[in-house]
């Protein structure tokens, strides 16, 4: 199996370097990180931890990975996986979502409802957003998931299927809606989370939170009238 990592990253000279360190499968060929318009040294850190830096000027979250899918694309792994860049997800429990990848998943999401989370690392907010969300996709496409994380895996040829356009906060939604709607074999594998480093672009601020949830279900909402 050969695996890539994605890490989209705004602003996280403190803890890319961290990540990155955390990421020991040996199954891994590649480090991504996708600098989305840092002002700091998040790109030097994570060229001197050994990763390959594409840049991604104009902001956005799903931007940021569809920079990094392009470069990838160009020599494609097996497995593309996702983990955000702040330290709050834990990178060393890889070997878990690539286990359910070769048990035979397309798309595996390492779930924080299931797994363990440092106190204060999920807001209220993030909580009830990733509820309501899961619900919604269970009721309208049947599949079911605990959490919209962004710490996943999923294969290459899955990957393609799924022909990803959302350039926001909306891109885990969308992996997820878009698996659902083509019957991707879906698995779900519990993992811990961490207080990110930093403050948070999105969950940092009341204005953000409410800005990432409206992104959400209304990405929900256009894959739904695109049925």
């Amino acid at each position: 199996m050969v695996v890539d990592v994605i890490i989209p990253a705004l602003d996280e000279e403190a803890a890319i370097g961290q990540v990155i360190a955390e990421i020991q499968d040996p199954r891994v060929r590649r480090i991504i990180v996708a600098d989305n318009g840092s002002v700091d040294a998040t790109a030097a850190r994570a060229r001197e931890a050994g990763a390959i830096v594409v840049r991604e000027p104009i902001k956005g979250y799903g931007r940021a990975c569809l920079t990094a899918l392009a470069y990838v694309g160009t020599d494609p792994p097996d497995v593309v996986v996702f983990v955000d860049g702040d330290l709050a997800d834990d990178a060393s429990q890889m070997p878990k979502l690539l286990a359910s990848i070769a048990a035979g998943a397309d798309l595996v999401i390492g779930s924080r409802a299931l797994g363990q989370s440092e106190r204060g690392a999920l807001t209220p907010v993030q909580v009830f957003g990733n509820w309501l969300s899961t619900r919604l996709i269970e009721r309208l496409y049947g599949e079911r998931f605990t959490d919209l994380g962004p710490f996943r895996a999923v294969r290459w040829e899955a990957l393609e299927r799924l022909e990803m356009r959302d350039q926001n906060f909306g891109w885990t939604v969308e992996m997820q809606v878009r698996a659902a709607k083509r019957a991707l074999r879906c698995a779900e594998v519990p993992v811990n989370y961490r207080r990110r480093v930093g403050v948070s672009k999105v969950s940092g601020t009341i204005k953000g939170s409410v800005m990432a949830g409206t992104i959400i279900l209304s990405t929900i909402a256009r894959e739904r009238l695109r049925d």
